[in-house]
């Protein structure tokens, strides 16, 4: 729900143009300015593109197109290069891939991918992998037809005959719950729609929940109970009323005993439950919702397991039994501890499995019931990101758990408990000539102007000297305690190939740190975010692995939002920059309310209704911040369609960073006009928007 931008690529960038008689020749667009006034806590605030907040008006559609065009026509001249990066790119990926299968229910489940096709297909097998293949869904053919398409939640009914399934055709996560009758095949059309997209089956095999937004400010604010099987019209049974609390997901327990409720805000959520085969039931109240209280619960046998942050600021866990869940029956299990952030669990019959984060780092924790023996699983790598992956059965001793790092392609483990070997299940296949052993990784703290110690991490072909003549591109995003982890990009190598080093800044505002390092990097301390990520950058060209004329730094979404701020600071320090569907104006957007998430997160920006936020807020605006100098080279992208951020906020930045820009750099805004937050649907065409990208960045980067 929140402004997070998917990072499928942890090196994406953009540069200065050293020799601007290269690109093409054309007349950059000019959004015509149209003087709107806004008034706030006796400030005025001129917004000349403020018009351009209509998606429906004509000009706004013709302004957008043209800025594409012009943007093609710049680039038009490495139309050759983007189609050799994007053959280069397709050519490692297993066109004819499958995922790790797991079993669950009496099925072996898996997605798999055919030669030549952009969508998953969604697979299953009775008892054993060498059963005949049963597919759930073939989303290439769901998709045909659609310029946009997305398959968002799905579930089987416990008998295993019916899957719910939600699509959304648009971009905007707005989706549409569709039925399907696993024995015939044939799929129920449905009226159900304007949803979530999250359905889970009740254990009479017959009802449903799911969760129902508001169509304008798309916030998810019902629950809705549904008989499919007996044609009555569906039932509302939750509505939240509190539009700071913005989310709300339903899902049923490993063990199949419960279907859960959690409706969240930045700070606080509340979980409610009710027995899944009576369907019938209210809900009831796991712990009512208090500020600053946040809590997951995990059935197991005669109680709840339950990891908060109730007097443990890094979380700790705890349990109550089945039949006394408020948080005055809460036993600690496993204390509060300041260097350790407790992030999740998984339960099975015989042990327990934590999620934990230590000096930036996963760590998985292995607890037996029995007696309390513990255990941790080795990782070797310098910087990597280890998780605990889809455990669906609970009488086993192995654990499936998922391992990478920026030189590991993904790989699925199954981790023996009692016996602790270690089964590689499967590992993402990478074709042509690509040997890890050519790449190294690097992590190592960077202190910032206040004396705290930032960590980032580098990867690079080996080779490459500290010589201050490297290209290197920064990625990093700071905001919502969403911590940036060291992950394989097949996509990637095409630059660390041409000599790019790839670094990222788990700056604050992120949780790489524990809890603390999220509270130092919002609100009225949000400026540590931008200080980090500068501080990181003059740190590397001080020690010799770039120089500005080579440094690139990139961001999405609330990311966006850092690039902004970054480039209004220290402008000269960065060659270039890509910011994708950035966050940019953020007074006026957290001033309309109309606006989708706007109050659901004022405990993340804060609220500038209050004169303090406001003032703290305008003063690091990127939108509000430009003012006439030379900017770097910039690539900008949006999604007409975007729900988290709107479209015109990284359009205003461009008109207006283009009327003030004092240099000759390049400004170009690119707008995919079928897609939203995430950019195009299906893996292939996801390509060509990265082969566009990294064309740009390397005819940048040339000397």
């Amino acid at each position: 729900m929140k402004r997070l931008y998917v990072l499928l690529l942890p090196l994406l960038a953009m540069a200065s143009c050293s020799s601007p008689q290269t690109w093409g020749e054309a007349e950059a667009p000019l959004a015509e300015p149209k003087e709107e006034m806004l008034v706030m806590h006796g400030d005025t605030r001129i917004d000349f593109y403020y018009w351009l907040n209509d998606r429906d008006n004509p000009e706004v559609i013709a302004y957008l197109e043209a800025e594409n065009a012009y943007s093609e026509a710049v680039m038009g001249f490495s139309n050759e290069l983007q189609e050799n990066l994007f053959e280069e790119m397709k050519g490692r990926i297993k066109e004819d891939d499958q995922s790790a299968p797991y079993f669950s229910n009496g099925y072996y489940y898996y997605t798999r991918f055919e030669t030549g096709q952009e969508y998953p297909i969604y697979c299953r097998r009775k008892e054993s992998l060498d059963a005949p293949e049963q597919i759930l869904l073939n989303v290439n053919e769901l998709a045909d037809g659609y310029p946009y398409f997305n398959v968002g939640g799905y579930d089987v009914s416990l008998d295993n005959r019916l899957l719910a399934f939600s699509i959304d055709t648009v971009g905007r996560r707005q989706y549409t719950i569709l039925f399907k009758d696993l024995e015939t095949g044939a799929i129920s059309p449905s009226e159900l729609s304007n949803l979530s997209g999250n359905v889970v089956w009740a254990a009479d095999n017959a009802t449903v929940f799911y969760t129902a937004i508001d169509p304008v400010t798309l916030r998810y604010d019902r629950v809705f109970r549904f008989n499919f099987l007996n044609g009555e019209a569906p039932e509302q049974v939750y509505y939240e009323a509190d539009e700071t609390f913005y989310n709300i997901g339903v899902w049923r327990t490993k063990d199949q005993r419960f279907v859960m409720m959690e409706i969240s805000s930045t700070l606080s959520n509340e979980i409610r439950f009710l027995n899944a085969d009576k369907p019938e039931d209210d809900f009831r109240i796991f712990q009512q919702r208090q500020h600053d209280l946040l809590y997951e619960v995990t059935p197991f046998n005669d109680k709840f397991f339950v990891i908060t942050n109730h007097q443990a600021q890094n979380f700790r866990l705890m349990e109550t039994p089945l039949d006394k869940t408020p948080v005055n029956n809460w036993k600690e299990v496993i204390a509060h501890r300041s260097d350790v952030l407790l992030e999740g669990l998984e339960v099975f019959s015989d042990y327990l499995v934590l999620e934990e984060r230590t000096k930036g780092l996963n760590q998985l924790r292995v607890i037996r019931h029995a007696d309390g023996h513990e255990h941790y699983l080795p990782f070797e790598e310098e910087a990597y990101t280890a998780g605990i992956s889809v455990n669906e059965v609970m009488d086993t001793p192995l654990l499936r758990y998922s391992y990478t790092s920026l030189t590991t392609p993904m790989s699925q483990y199954d981790y023996n408990m009692e016996t602790g070997e270690v089964t590689l299940v499967k590992q993402q296949e990478v074709l042509g000539d690509f040997d890890p052993a050519n790449y190294e990784t690097r992590r190592f703290y960077v202190p910032a102007r206040d004396g705290v110690e930032v960590p980032v991490t580098l990867v690079y072909r080996k080779g490459i000297e500290k010589n201050g003549n490297n290209p290197l591109l920064l990625n990093g995003y700071g905001s919502y305690g969403y911590s940036m982890d060291p992950r394989f990009s097949v996509q990637s190598i095409s630059l660390l190939d041409r000599g790019f080093i790839g670094a990222m800044a788990h700056i604050r505002g992120g949780q790489e740190m524990g809890r603390q390092w999220y509270e130092d990097g919002k609100l009225l301390k949000k400026k540590n975010t931008f200080n980090d990520f500068i501080d990181i950058a003059d740190f590397l060209v001080a020690e010799g692995y770039t120089n500005p004329e080579k440094l690139f730094a990139s961001g999405g979404s609330a990311g966006g939002l850092l690039m902004g701020a970054v480039i209004n600071q220290r402008p000269e320090l960065f060659k270039g920059v890509i910011a994708s569907v950035p966050f940019v104006d953020v007074v006026t957007t957290m001033l309309d309310e109309t606006i989708p998430l706007t109050t659901a997160e004022y405990d993340e920006w804060g609220n500038p209704n209050l004169k303090e936020y406001y003032d703290y807020m305008l003063s690091y605006s990127p939108y509000d911040n430009v003012v006439p100098r030379a900017y770097p080279n910039l690539l900008v992208t949006a999604g007409l369609h975007d729900s988290q951020v709107q479209y015109w906020e990284p359009a205003k930045w461009v008109a207006k960073l283009r009327q003030n820009n004092t240099g000759d750099n390049l400004i170009l805004l690119y707008t995919n006009m079928e897609a939203g937050h995430g950019g195009a649907s299906g893996r292939f065409r996801r390509l060509r928007e990265v082969a566009r990208e990294f064309a740009f960045l390397l005819e940048l980067a040339k000397d």
